[in-house]
């Protein structure tokens, strides 16, 4: 099966070996290999003037470590948009993996993966000149904390960003069902046998009754979200029925 239109991404990096493990394997694998995503990888030494194809200098005012320059990171984005030309698709946004960027959340991951692709720039060392900002659609973190390089950060985004394109998953209410679709964390799974080490599925998820599993499996969303992740449900407009689920659960939890 292939897609009627392919996502397209142009990635810039050093490193583009390391990608194989995102797209030669699972389902973000196929993805790629039954073409509803391609990939193209640019490396900013192509276009380094010196013969030693450097693409990194200390900072100006000193410090420590060495900064990515400019030069060869805008004409590897300068690439990737004759290449849009070329093939007559719209501008796509350039994203810079950085921990300067905003917290990667689904509604980001929805919002992206409705795009005709994207053009990532997976920097390294101590950063990026400054003036690259110019080129620079959106920055993108994964977290409060740094990584060696944002090649890891950027294969996070695609993996995300990739399951949610249509036909990449077999099942798209594996997508549908996913924590924070909602807006809360997913509910407990459970598979057979029905009793391992005397830990018993519970009897609810084998009552045969649909709209009760429903309900079940509402509330222990609600639960988990409330447990671990309870700044989820600061900002989360609440509907009726989970409204009188969570209230259910505060007052199962002040019973002891």
């Amino acid at each position: 099966m292939k897609a009627s239109k392919i996502f397209l991404i142009d990635l810039v990096t050093l490193m583009p070996e390391m990608f194989g493990a995102l797209t030669n394997f699972g389902v973000v694998g196929r993805g790629f290999k039954e073409r509803f995503v391609d990939i193209n990888f640019i490396n900013p030494r192509n276009f380094a003037t010196d013969t030693h194809k450097t693409i990194d200098d200390r900072a100006y005012g000193g410090g420590p470590g060495m900064v990515m320059m400019a030069d060869p990171l805008i004409k590897s984005i300068e690439s990737a948009r004759a290449k849009e030309k070329s093939l007559g698709i719209k501008r796509r946004k350039v994203i810079h993996l950085t921990p300067k960027g905003s917290r990667l959340k689904h509604e980001k991951v929805k919002e992206l993966s409705n795009e005709e692709g994207l053009i990532l720039i997976a920097s390294r060392y101590e950063g990026v000149d400054e003036r690259l900002n110019k080129w620079i659609d959106e920055e993108i973190s994964i977290g409060d904390f740094v990584t060696s390089g944002g090649e890891f950060p950027a294969m996070l985004l695609m993996d995300a960003l990739i399951r949610q394109i249509p036909g990449v998953l077999n099942d798209i209410e594996s997508v549908n069902q996913d924590s924070f679709v909602n807006g809360l964390l997913d509910h407990p799974s459970f598979t057979r046998p029905e009793s391992v080490r005397g830990l018993k599925v519970p009897d609810i998820l084998l009552s045969g009754d649909h709209e009760k599993i429903r309900i079940w499996r509402l509330k222990e969303s609600l639960k988990e979200t409330k447990l671990k992740r309870p700044d989820l449900l600061i900002n989360k407009s609440l509907t009726k029925e989970e409204s009188r689920l969570l209230k259910e659960i505060e007052q199962e939890q002040e019973q002891g």
